[in-house]
């Protein structure tokens, strides 16, 4: 794909849009990203498109969650090699097939795919369908000294494709006054994407996805390396 200049958030969903999938942050990682320059490196070509400004309409950092406030055909969460990523609606179905296999959580959780942090955040979610990060801990029951089980577990669940990030909330004091930084939101996989796309995953055998996704990731980056692909693709 001949990728196009990005100069605002129009353009960013555009060129999503059409490639499908891409690295959420400033690294293409050997695959694709479509702002591929960090805050600290200039733009390959001449863009107001700045990380850390504070603009929706030219920061990248913002865009990630303009499009779970705005969009329903586009998800973003930590996808790809446990770092942040977006995938379009065309091409969820897909994922899910390659990193699921059609399984529920359920049935991962009795085949020991997914661990026993991962089954206390995944439950309370399952509960409340929508929670905030510090609401999780807490309802979770999870301690100080587990934030590191605890940061896994949730990553896990992103990348398996059990859990989504789905927006921000702002911590609440007992006065009912908003205070300190927003909190993630995270939601089910099903809830976010709606029972169509499983439907569709479910037609889908994933050798089949896997080899649709990667003629893809070549279309993106004919420098992809095969070990990076696969990896890429299965999470």
């Amino acid at each position: 794909m001949n990728q196009k200049a990005i100069t605002c958030y129009e353009d960013f969903v555009n060129a999503l849009l059409e490639a499908g999938f891409s690295m959420g942050g400033g690294n293409s990682d050997g695959i694709f990203s479509l702002i591929d320059w960090n805050w600290n490196e200039q733009p390959p070509y001449d863009t107001p498109v700045k990380w850390h400004t504070g603009d929706p309409e030219i920061d990248p950092w913002e865009w990630r969650m303009r499009v779970l406030d705005e969009r329903d055909d586009i998800g973003y969460t930590k996808f790809f090699f446990k770092k942040s990523g977006y995938i379009t609606r065309e091409w969820i179905p897909c994922f899910l097939a390659a990193r699921r296999g059609n399984m529920t959580f359920e049935e991962a959780y009795e085949d020991g795919l997914v661990s026993n942090y991962a089954k206390r955040i995944y439950s309370v979610i399952a509960e409340y369908e929508i929670l905030p990060l510090h609401a999780i801990k807490e309802l979770g029951g999870f301690g100080k000294e587990e934030k590191s089980q605890f940061d896994r577990a949730l990553t896990e669940l992103q990348m398996k494709m059990y859990l989504t990030m789905c927006g921000r909330k702002q911590k609440v004091s007992s006065k009912g006054e908003e205070y300190g930084w927003s909190s993630t939101v995270f939601c089910t996989t099903e809830r976010y994407w709606g029972e169509e796309v499983f439907k569709e995953s479910g037609k889908i055998e994933k050798a089949d996805a896997i080899k649709k996704i990667t003629e893809q990731i070549y279309k993106l980056n004919r420098e992809a390396e095969q070990k990076k692909i696969m990896k890429f693709i299965n999470g």
